[in-house]
């Protein structure tokens, strides 16, 4: 895992992004464990995303052989 970009769709006021990634980044964590599923994330709200979906992540990764 490289980064993790997170966009939420909320309200103006809501400020608890970085909470609801959180969730992304424990994910990857288990999945690939800490070495390998944890890298920079960053958090944002926006006022919509597409078809109304709460969040849209996305994520670079490295692969190796």
């Amino acid at each position: 895992m490289i980064k993790v970009l997170g966009m939420v769709n909320c309200p103006p006021d809501f400020g608890r992004h970085p909470y609801v990634i959180n969730g992304c980044s424990e994910l990857f964590a288990k999945i690939w464990g800490t070495e390998r599923g944890i890298g920079v994330r960053s958090a944002v709200g926006m006022g919509s995303l597409p078809d109304n979906i709460p969040v849209e992540i996305e994520a670079v990764f490295e692969l190796g052989q």
